[in-house]
C-alpha cells in the first residue's frame, strides 16, 4: 500500500521518532550531532538551523524580509530545518494520532502550504520541501488515498523515521 512511506527500520541512517516527538532532541541523540541555540552541528561544524513556529519569521526579519509582502498569513511549522549544503528549507510536520480526528484533513493541506513557503523563501533563493512524520496510525488502508495525494503534489511522508540523507545531512559512520 505505501510505496513512498518508510518505517523506522534503519535508525543508523536516519532519525527514529517512535518514542520522541521533538526533532531536535532526536537529532541530538544521533552520533556526531549537537544542538546549540537552534543551530545544528555535526562534529562541531554547522550544518543546519532549526526554525520552529515564529522563529522562522524572526529569521526572515533578520534577512530584511517582510513575510506580508509574499503571503497573507503566517504559517507556523512544527519545525523548519534549513540545510546549508543544499540551500533547502525542510518543513517537517509531525502528525501522531491515536484516534480519528482533524489531522486527517490537515494531511490534505501540504500542497497549499508548500506553495506558500516557496513564495516566502523565493526572495532568498532557498528551496523548500515539505515532509510529514507520521505514526503507525496512518498505515491503515483508509489513508491510502491521502498518502497517495501527498506524494502526487510533491510532498513526502515517513513513518516514525526521517532519513538524514533526505535532508542532505551527514550520516554517521
Amino acid at each position: 500500500m505505501i510505496e513512498k512511506g518508510f518505517g523506522g527500520g534503519n535508525t543508523k541512517t536516519g532519525l527514529n521518532f517512535e518514542n520522541e516527538r521533538d526533532l531536535l532532541k532526536v537529532l541530538e541523540k544521533t552520533k556526531g550531532y549537537s544542538i546549540k541555540d537552534s543551530i545544528i552541528y555535526y562534529k562541531g561544524e554547522e550544518v543546519a538551523r532549526s526554525f520552529r513556529k515564529n522563529a522562522l519569521y524572526k529569521y526572515l526579519e533578520s534577512r530584511k524580509l517582510d513575510y506580508r509582502k509574499y503571503i497573507s498569513k503566517k504559517l507556523l511549522p512544527d519545525d523548519a530545518i534549513y540545510v546549508i549544503v543544499n540551500n533547502t528549507l525542510f518543513i517537517v510536520e509531525m502528525k501522531f494520532q491515536k484516534v480519528a480526528g482533524s489531522v486527517d484533513e490537515k494531511l490534505q493541506t501540504c500542497d497549499f502550504k508548500v506553495k506558500q513557503y516557496r513564495k516566502l523563501m523565493a526572495p532568498l533563493n532557498i528551496e523548500v520541501e515539505y515532509i510529514y512524520i507520521l505514526n503507525d496510525w496512518f498505515t491503515k488502508p483508509e489513508y491510502k488515498d491521502v498518502l497517495d495525494y501527498i506524494i502526487s503534489v510533491g510532498c513526502y511522508y515517513y513513518f516514525n523515521y526521517l532519513p538524514l540523507q533526505k535532508l542532505g545531512l551527514p550520516v554517521p559512520k
